[in-house]
């Protein structure tokens, strides 16, 4: 595997100096694509980034990463084997823009980049008053609103009915109007089955 690049090395060094933070070992690849990718792996120590070409991008994703390496709640939540504290919450994002801004990454990119991949960072990054961040968050609530305008009226497919939990394959469907229940409804369902309506484009 390619050694990271100097800065990249020299911008963990700094990060975890300034917060007092162990430093971790910095896997680095790179990829002909536009943009880059990365995951923080506390258990192992380590920080991987699989750099694009766009050099600005790099440099988000690595202080992406790393506020993942800082973020408090996070490693908390880890130590105590749990998933209270959100992936990407405002802890962590107070971390994140506050990284971005000390390493000259301009607000409007940081914005667009982490909007992109997660639409949740517009809230936070508003109410840490980040510049530009309430323009972006009315204007991907107005795309949305417009979105849900332009879709056909959807009908009511299944009246309302009991759930009947029924195995196809790796998935658990409802056995009355088949469609595939999963995640915390699942749980739900499996402890406490319920009812609810299908509902379909007209």
């Amino acid at each position: 595997m390619p050694e990271a690049p100097p800065w990249a090395r020299a911008v963990v060094l700094r990060v975890c100096a300034e917060a007092d933070a162990p430093v971790p070992r910095l896997a680095w690849r790179t990829r002909d694509r536009p943009t880059s990718s990365g995951v923080t792996r506390r258990s192992v120590g380590s920080v991987s980034v699989v750099a694009g070409r766009d050099p600005m991008d790099q440099k988000l994703t690595l202080l992406h990463e790393l506020a993942h390496w800082l973020d408090p709640l996070l490693a908390a939540s880890r130590r105590r084997g749990t998933r209270r504290s959100p992936h990407h919450g405002a802890a962590f994002y107070a971390i994140a823009f506050d990284l971005y801004r000390r390493f000259g990454i301009p607000a409007a990119f940081a914005l667009a980049a982490e909007s992109g991949r997660y639409p949740s960072s517009l809230s936070h990054a508003r109410r840490l008053g980040v510049p530009g961040a309430s323009e972006a968050f009315l204007e991907r609530r107005s795309a949305l609103r417009l979105r849900a305008a332009s879709r056909p009226p959807q009908r009511v497919l299944v009246p309302e009915h009991r759930v009947r939990l029924i195995r196809d394959g790796r998935w658990t469907r409802c056995e009355v109007c088949g469609v595939r229940v999963v995640g915390p409804v699942l749980r739900r369902m499996r402890r406490r089955p319920g009812r609810h309506i299908t509902y379909g484009v007209a």
